[in-house]
């Protein structure tokens, strides 16, 4: 998949749980792990701002375009 989602670095960059940013951002744990997994197909941007005000961090630290080949 050419978008590569870094939740988890910036999970670990803040030292938090999954959990707790599940709650913070007003999502499921569930939901949350198929974003943080890159199995969505689609981000709210209502969702990704939440988690950006939660993690004090900018779209780009979380998503990233990584070119697949030919």
């Amino acid at each position: 998949m050419p978008i590569v989602v870094d939740i988890d670095v910036m999970l670990a960059r803040r030292k938090m749980s999954v959990g707790a940013l599940a709650e913070a951002v007003g999502i499921t744990p569930a939901n949350l792990a198929v974003l943080k997994n890159g199995r969505a197909k689609a981000v709210r941007f209502s969702t990704l701002e939440a988690l950006c005000e939660v993690l004090d961090c900018q779209p780009g630290d979380l998503l990233r375009h990584e070119p697949g080949p030919g």
